[in-house]
């Protein structure tokens, strides 16, 4: 059974089809990723896969007692409050330090338990954003636009450790993103959004697809390839830049 899935989902906000007939499903240790322009209903897909927005029509299943591990786009917390990141994992609900340790160690962010919240990089806090993501041991990992402000090089290292955390955790990954340079590279599979499913498929298949190149033309082989470089050699970087 999938992790999740929607059958022939129909969302209607306001009057407007936001979403149209979306049928798509998600499995265990798979990563998928969902692009699309601005307004596609990228943002929509994931609050009614998560239960926050009720489909007008189709339904919406999941495995029963999925635990579901989510990362923000961004959290606001107010920066003159004194928050040290070990807790801040422990809100709303208390957290044994071990497992808030554990957790920070697999995102690499261990040595910044005692830190103010408030001074974390952009980066920083979406690592601990993870950490904090991956306390339950979930079986369903979401990302909503997490690389949002990231540069490329920090983009690519954030997907390469939520592949290792998937490795780790067994977890199936749903990302939503409309940010092309390297999440198409991370995914299993891509599925391209226009308030409804346009492609899907393998990222070499949908970055080739028609229905793809209409909404977002044909640069993302080339990403696609510096990505699948940088994986496949990123212990040869500091050789290579000193050459």
């Amino acid at each position: 059974m999938s992790l999740i899935s929607a059958k022939n989902v129909t969302v209607r906000l306001g009057g407007s089809v936001i979403l149209a007939n979306v049928t798509l499903s998600l499995d265990a240790g798979e990563i998928v990723t969902i692009v699309g322009p601005n307004g596609s209903g990228k943002s929509t897909l994931l609050k009614t896969l998560l239960g926050a927005v009720a489909p007008s029509t189709g339904q919406i299943t999941s495995e029963p007692g999925l635990r579901i591990g989510y990362v923000p786009q961004k959290l606001y917390i107010d920066p003159t409050l004194p928050l040290p990141v070990l807790r801040f994992l422990s809100l709303p609900k208390p957290v044994g330090k071990e497992v808030a340790m554990t957790a920070l160690d697999r995102t690499g962010v261990a040595p910044l338990a005692d830190r103010q919240v408030a001074d974390l990089s952009g980066g920083q806090m979406q690592r601990v954003l993870l950490a904090r993501a991956i306390l339950n041991a979930p079986q369903l990992l979401v990302l909503d636009e997490a690389t949002q402000g990231l540069d490329q090089s920090g983009s690519a290292a954030f997907y390469r450790l939520i592949e290792e955390i998937r490795a780790d955790l067994g977890c199936g990954v749903l990302m939503v993103s409309h940010e092309l340079h390297v999440v198409m590279a991370a995914s299993d599979r891509v599925i391209c959004l226009n308030g409804h499913v346009c492609c899907e498929g393998a990222p070499e298949h949908v970055a080739t697809a028609p229905e793809y190149r209409a909404l977002f033309g044909t640069g993302t082989q080339g990403a696609l390839a510096l990505y699948r470089h940088e994986h496949n050699h990123s212990h040869d970087h500091a050789h290579e830049a000193a050459e």
